[in-house]
């Protein structure tokens, strides 16, 4: 991995990571195949990019998918409605065709002088086909524009992270292309650092306490949507804001709709609770 365009990625200070989620992005990074992350939700997917980004000293480009996301819309936009409103009301230079495509974040990313980060965020969320549709794309790093007869290429290969909540199986064939990597939820233990990168004054007694309850109601069987770091980091600064101890933590679990979003959630973590 001894590369002269390489550098290797060692967390920051405000995102806590796994040795094997560090190995797992560097080589992604060496080999300069996407690295495809999953993970259930609020496990610092999205993050992921933005401490890369930061960590190697590159710009971000994000394109954020949705269910209707097509892979044409991050190649380029051609805007035929303007181009045609201006031809019938007068505005731009209607010769001009360049001036009516738009390079979305796939091919912002190819046309940058500087190596960047791209995050295609949430591919599961798109339509099945999505991600064969990127496949030529991302493996020879460039695409065509028949309107322009032009084709843009990266000089620089992105750092490519794809995320993924496992809402849908993605295919063979784009597997294949990517660096994968699972991120498991936190232990205890890693837990507690990245609680610490936010809030590093919090007392340790109110901390044990905390991640204590915190995974004895993720551990609730039937829970429709367990309780996040996202969550656990909102609920402790809930907990401080209110003044409230170790001991009120201990005998109770304030605030829970802090934790919890699902109105079956709470009223099955309050039964199994106060049984307990």
């Amino acid at each position: 991995m001894n590369d002269s365009n390489f550098a290797a990625f060692s967390g920051t200070d405000s995102y806590i990571a796994s040795e094997d989620l560090l190995r797992d992005v560097n080589a992604a990074v060496a080999l300069q195949r996407p690295l495809l992350v999953k993970g259930e939700p609020g496990t610092g997917k999205t993050l992921l990019a933005h401490a890369v980004a930061e960590s190697l000293g590159m710009e971000l480009i994000t394109w954020q998918v949705k269910s209707t996301t097509k892979a044409q819309d991050g190649l380029y936009h051609y805007d035929v409605v303007q181009r045609l409103n201006d031809s019938r009301f007068g505005g731009g230079d209607v010769a001009d065709i360049r001036s009516y495509i738009k390079l979305g974040a796939l091919g912002r990313s190819f046309r940058t002088e500087k190596r960047v980060v791209l995050l295609i965020d949430e591919i599961d969320k798109a339509d099945i086909e999505f991600p064969n549709d990127l496949l030529h794309e991302l493996d020879v790093m460039s695409f065509h524009i028949p309107e322009l007869d032009e084709t843009v290429k990266a000089d620089e290969r992105p750092v490519v992270i794809i995320s993924s909540n496992a809402e849908k199986e993605l295919p063979d064939a784009f597997l294949r292309r990517c660096v994968f990597h699972y991120i498991a939820f936190p232990e205890r233990s890693l837990m507690e650092r990245i609680v610490n990168v936010h809030y590093p004054d919090v007392e340790q007694s109110l901390l044990d306490a905390a991640i204590v309850r915190f995974y004895e109601v993720r551990g609730i069987p039937g829970l429709r949507k367990k309780p996040s770091t996202s969550e656990l980091i909102d609920w402790l600064f809930v907990l401080m804001r209110g003044g409230l101890s170790a001991e009120d933590v201990a005998r109770s679990v304030p605030f829970l709709g802090t934790l919890l979003k699902q109105e079956q959630d709470l009223e099955l973590a309050d039964r199994r609770l106060a049984s307990a």
